[in-house]
């Protein structure tokens, strides 16, 4: 039977080629979109865990419990050996050591006295090391408004809103005052060698990035860091599996009541960032269901119509002594077939298209001329293919087809035999 309609739908191509494609586009737009919209909700995590959480982060213990106040007395020590060990236990993670602090910042005039200050806060990155990764990771290069990025010890960048407010250039030479890790007043100097937009309120009033070397000198924290983060080479947060690295590490270290033993918390661990994961999940599938929902009534629109249309055959296939009830399911089958074959075909090319998008983004920076080049803004919005991609075209694309069809089909059952002949004459 399966065969015999199979064949009926090939040759007759007034009742499968329009469904079929009208069931592709529908279920190529959803699939593209619940991967587009994956991909942006998944950037905005991406922003925050590149700038402060990573995708995982070990501290000590003491400094865990109060890190909203970053306080370097009681950063990690040997920080060096630490990333070591982590890079040899989770190699498909990037580790980086990274310093936060605050201080004052101090410009002189032409006489050495003070022509302007401002608080600030500072983040110490590892800039300068062969090979390191960091001012890519945080867009510094196309979030430049003024100047370069440092090329070498003593050169810090400022945010450009800070800069102006302090009425300083790059090239020019500003105090940091602060306090070191032992409690003793920090005085260095450095030269401003760039200016940066952040994008955001927050970070461009006050905030500047220097090598993590020189904070280290400043802040008297020889190789120490207040955390080291850890990236997905994945690229992409993936929480079930930082769950579980964790887990491993924190069973491995947590054997004492140790303050300065190393500890271990995955992004959705960190400052209510799992409310902020769970709101951005939530987001997206709302937006997603309400995108679905919108095509399945497409596509239920369309299998309505195909039954529809086909009024005068089935009034035949009545005429000629076929029960209703055999009409109606194969009516069923014929649409389940259709669904299947534009699911299939859908799914093929909405994943086709979001891998496009995937590899190689959207670049908004060429719609926007540069005003998204920020350092807590992307410049590129991707699409992210997940399992979910492969079978959410069957919700409107094989669902959808077969209600449309099932409620346009109960007008068999209505069908009078003893019309059935004036409808075909006339």
């Amino acid at each position: 039977m399966i065969r015999f309609l199979f064949k009926g739908l090939l040759r007759d191509k007034s009742r499968s080629r329009l469904p079929v494609i009208v069931v592709a586009l529908g279920v190529m737009l959803s699939v593209f979109m619940h991967s587009y919209i994956t991909g942006l909700m998944s950037d905005m995590i991406e922003m925050t865990a590149k700038f402060t959480t990573g995708h995982l982060k070990v501290m000590t213990k003491a400094y865990a419990d109060n890190a909203d106040q970053f306080p370097n007395d009681l950063a990690m020590l040997d920080a060096g050996k630490m990333k070591e060990k982590l890079a040899t236990d989770f190699p498909g993670f990037q580790w980086t050591p990274r310093i936060n602090f605050g201080g004052l910042i101090d410009v002189p005039d032409t006489t050495g006295e003070t022509r302007s200050q401002g608080p600030a806060m500072g983040l110490g990155i590892d800039l300068l090391s062969e090979g390191s990764e960091e001012a890519e990771r945080l867009n510094l290069a196309k979030s430049l408004v003024n100047g370069r990025l440092p090329e070498k010890r003593g050169e810090i960048l400022l945010s450009d809103a800070f800069s102006k407010k302090l009425q300083v250039k790059p090239g020019e030479q500003v105090t940091l005052i602060g306090s070191t890790m032992n409690g003793g007043m920090a005085i260095s100097n450095f030269t401003v060698a760039g200016t940066v937009r952040f994008g955001t309120n927050a970070l461009d009033r006050g905030t500047l990035i220097a090598d993590i070397a020189d904070v280290q000198q400043a802040l008297e924290m020889t190789d120490a860091a207040s955390e080291i983060l850890g990236f997905s080479k994945e690229g992409y947060y993936d929480n079930d599996e930082e769950e579980l690295i964790a887990r491993q590490f924190n069973s491995k270290y947590n054997t004492s009541e140790d303050l300065y033993k190393p500890v271990m918390q995955k992004l959705g661990d960190q400052r209510g960032m799992d409310t902020y994961i769970f709101m951005s999940e939530s987001m997206g599938s709302i937006i997603t269901f309400v995108f679905i929902i919108a095509m399945s009534l497409v596509l239920w629109n369309a299998g309505l119509l195909g039954a529809l249309r086909r009024y005068g055959e089935i009034g035949v296939r009545l005429a000629m002594g076929e029960e209703k009830g055999h009409v109606y399911r194969m009516m069923i089958y014929e649409s389940v077939m259709i669904g299947i074959a534009g699911t299939i075909i859908g799914t093929c090319f909405g994943l086709g298209f979001a891998w496009l998008m995937q590899t190689y983004g959207l670049h908004i920076e060429t719609f926007t001329k540069g005003a998204t080049a920020a350092v807590m803004m992307p410049d590129v919005v991707r699409a992210r293919i997940t399992v979910t991609d492969y079978y959410i075209g069957f919700i409107p694309g094989v669902i959808s087809t077969i209600i449309g069809t099932s409620l346009a089909g109960i007008g068999i059952f209505k069908r009078k035999t003893a019309q059935l002949f004036k409808e075909l004459e006339a």
